[in-house]
């Protein structure tokens, strides 16, 4: 079973201003993803996510061009083999570069959905899983800056949903921050576990000011407050409480993850399957923080595909944490892209991995079509 093509489809929509949300970097104006489609011999086609690295056509580009060309004829059950030609041929030679990295992420993606859909098994037991509930906590490009009060109104629907925790987004402020926190923990009490996102918005100085507050509110970790090559910030802001540091999903492959686990300050990791390297190198990180009892809660919030696939890698791997349910609103990529749903909510706060093979779901190339790549930021 030889892998003849390779195609990337870069695809964006805008979103509409009154579905527009607020975060550390920005408000965002469009959504983008770039959707991977690989096809064998016997007529085999695996589909799958590269994250766009807000720059969905390039990352296309190099999917369509370089990678392709490196990959087409291989065996396309030989997942290692593939990565590793990438790896001796891009990544080893060039660096731990993100545009590769999050490029193969689709690719091999793709692959096991080619496994599974050439064995009949879902993914999650081609990896040796079980398909049992996994947690999830309501995040996604949603739960903003808005004010204390609409805020509480958004989580209390997503409670009513079925969800037992929420992302909320901070670095604002630290003032606006804390009080958005509390204004959360007063509604809901303790028995919601609130999870804080600054998304690289934090200054050392800020960190400093949030986090004994964080750690009164009973907060579950705080992600990204500063960006992911500033090592020295991190271990200041974990010397000012004891809410744990989260992290991972702008880190690449597992060399990067291995010093982020050796340095000691990041305990709650999170890759990203659509950019660390795809499902091959997730299970090496997700092998290596295991050595280290450190949990794995991969970042995802594009499409269904990379969504549905990181359900499958959580029920298959013996450190897997929470599953980051995409609750934004209007995600067509999500909706319409996929089909069936990558996942719903359960009454007990957990969703299940598909039982269709491969990752368990269809693309609408209809879709794709209709919706070419737009060109510039995401955010402003």
């Amino acid at each position: 079973m030889r892998i003849v093509d390779v195609k990337a489809y870069p695809t964006s929509f805008p979103v509409p201003p009154g579905a527009s949300v607020t975060l550390g970097i920005g408000r965002a104006v469009k959504r983008d993803a770039v959707v991977v489609k690989v096809v064998t011999d016997d007529g085999l086609v695996g589909w799958a996510e590269s994250h766009h690295g807000r720059s969905p056509g390039a990352v296309a580009h190099h999917l369509n061009t370089t990678l392709r060309q490196l990959v087409l004829g291989l065996d396309a059950t030989d997942v290692i083999g593939v990565w590793t030609r990438i790896y001796q041929m891009q990544l080893g030679s060039h660096g731990l570069g993100a545009a590769t990295a999050i490029a193969m992420s689709g690719l091999d993606m793709a692959l096991w959905d080619i496994r599974g859909r050439a064995t009949g098994w879902p993914l999650y037991r081609l990896l040796g899983g079980a398909g049992r509930p996994i947690p999830a906590y309501a995040g996604g490009v949603s739960l903003g800056w808005q004010e204390p009060e609409a805020l509480v109104e958004e989580a209390r629907a997503l409670v009513a949903a079925g969800y037992r925790a929420v992302k909320l987004r901070v670095g604002d402020s630290p003032a606006r921050d804390l009080a958005r926190v509390a204004a959360v923990r007063k509604a809901f009490g303790d028995e919601l576990t609130i999870l804080v996102d600054a998304n690289t918005g934090y200054r050392v100085a800020d960190a400093r000011q949030v986090m004994p507050g964080f750690e009164a509110q009973g907060v579950g970790w705080l992600e990204e407050p500063f960006p992911a090559h500033d090592h020295r910030s991190y271990a200041m802001a974990a010397t000012f409480g004891r809410v744990p540091l989260a992290a991972g999903e702008n880190h690449y492959t597992r060399f990067e993850f291995t010093r982020l686990i050796e340095d000691r300050v990041i305990s709650i990791l999170q890759p990203d399957l659509s950019k660390t390297g795809g499902v091959t190198e997730a299970l090496r990180i997700a092998a290596l923080a295991s050595a280290w009892k450190l949990s794995i809660n991969p970042h995802t919030s594009m499409t269904g595909l990379n969504m549905a696939a990181s359900i499958h890698f959580l029920a298959a791997i013996d450190n897997g944490g929470y599953f980051e349910g995409d609750v934004s609103k209007g995600n067509l990529f999500r909706d319409q892209l996929v089909s069936p749903a990558p996942y719903q909510i359960g009454p007990d706060g957990c969703v299940r991995p598909l039982e269709a093979p491969g990752i368990g779901l269809e693309v609408d190339e209809k879709f794709l079509a209709a919706h070419p790549v737009i060109e510039g930021p995401g955010y402003i």
